[in-house]
């Protein structure tokens, strides 16, 4: 059930509502935006209802509950609000209590991506990596910070590491020895870039091996790749919050490191290499 689904419903069964059910339907149908990331209580102070009124009204359109029909509408929009729309969304934060609410949401994430984390897929996901020839790390826009970090570490642990930059030299160029005994690692997060999956599309006519890491089943990443890395994102703020999937990239790597043979004389080399250039430490 999307939110067009929803707002179609609620059309449909408008007339038949109650005058109270009405006041909700009419504030959900102007306001959806806002809606998704207000809480049953919060959406009955703004229409002048009970909570409880809120939650019949979910179960009278078809929802097991509230928090089912505002998952959907999360779901739906995170990938349609502007910049401008999210910022709105971070008003609702009052100076006292947005620290804490932005890291209490950051550490739901992690918990909600490690609910779903499913080992025997983390490993195949490793394996391809560690076989590939070369390895291609794709991530655009706000997904750069991601894709630079996955980077900068596994080039301490495999020989080809090669990060698709968004530079004067355009993308496809830096993809023009891509071939089907490489692997590619996108990561692509709401509002997906169109350019991301342009990339996806050339890699796919190269027989590439794509590998995904994105926010979920409903990514239009899930179905072009392999396999694929979910990470819990919900934003509730005009930035992206990157606190779950860096975690599972954190975990991502580690995991590669564990596998691949050489990496402790790799780290050994570039210890003798930081210390005989003065890399790190102040003197």
């Amino acid at each position: 059930m999307s939110s067009s689904d929803l707002l179609g419903r609620i059309r449909q069964q408008y007339l038949t509502l109650s005058k109270s059910h009405k006041k909700i339907a009419d504030y959900i149908l102007s306001n959806y935006d806002k809606v998704a990331f207000m809480t049953a209580s919060t959406l009955g102070k703004n229409v002048d209802i009970s909570e409880s009124t809120v939650v019949r009204f979910a179960g009278s359109i078809g929802y097991d509950g509230y928090p089912e029909l505002q998952k959907e509408l999360q779901e739906t929009i995170k990938t349609k609000l502007t910049t401008v729309q999210r910022f709105e969304m971070s008003k609702d934060h009052t100076e006292s209590e947005y620290l804490t609410k932005i890291m209490v949401n950051d550490i739901d994430n992690i918990r909600q991506t490690i609910d779903q984390f499913d080992s025997n897929l983390l490993n195949n996901f490793i394996a391809e990596i560690i076989k590939a020839k070369k390895v291609y790390i794709l991530g655009l826009r706000s997904s750069s910070v991601l894709a630079n970090y996955l980077g900068f570490y596994l080039n301490f642990i495999l020989p080809e590491i090669h990060v698709i930059h968004e530079t004067a030299q355009d993308v496809y160029d830096q993809l023009l020895n891509m071939s089907k005994d490489d692997a590619m690692i996108v990561l692509s997060f709401p509002r997906y870039s169109k350019r991301t999956y342009d990339c996806v599309d050339y890699a796919i006519k190269n027989e590439t091996t794509i590998l995904g890491i994105t926010d979920g089943l409903n990514s239009p990443l899930f179905e072009k790749v392999k396999y694929c890395l979910t990470a819990k994102y919900n934003m509730n703020t005009f930035i992206d919050s990157f606190v779950a999937p860096m975690s599972l990239i954190n975990a991502l790597i580690i995991g590669i490191s564990l596998k691949k043979e050489g990496v402790e004389k790799n780290l050994e080399k570039l210890e003798r290499i930081w210390e005989e250039y003065g890399i790190y430490g102040l003197k």
